[in-house]
């Protein structure tokens, strides 16, 4: 169960705890821009939820949406990108300078 952010002049998207692990964000808080909480429920598994990006006026914004429902076939049709699990667990951090 997680928080899910995403950089929104890049696209990368990371947990809560990825970002404190990096020591982007403080313990237990908000990482600073351009990491923006993606909204949705606090506890959203990837089992259960997809974790959807789209390039807008320049800036990536996330949804987080349930998995195989019509809202997420809607938002892929719309040119929605679904991030893969793996790439989220994958993703590489650096700490802010």
């Amino acid at each position: 169960m997680a928080l899910f952010f995403i950089d929104t002049a890049t696209g990368q998207v990371a947990t809560q705890h990825q970002l404190v692990a990096a020591g982007v964000a403080p313990e237990a808080g908000i990482p600073p821009r351009p990491w923006f909480r993606i909204q949705g429920t606090g506890d959203a598994t990837t089992m259960w939820y997809a974790v959807l990006r789209r390039k807008e006026k320049g800036i990536f914004i996330g949804s987080l949406v349930f998995r195989h429902s019509p809202h997420h076939s809607l938002l892929l049709e719309r040119g929605w990108e679904e991030i893969s699990v793996d790439e989220i667990r994958s993703a590489q951090l650096e700490p802010e300078a």
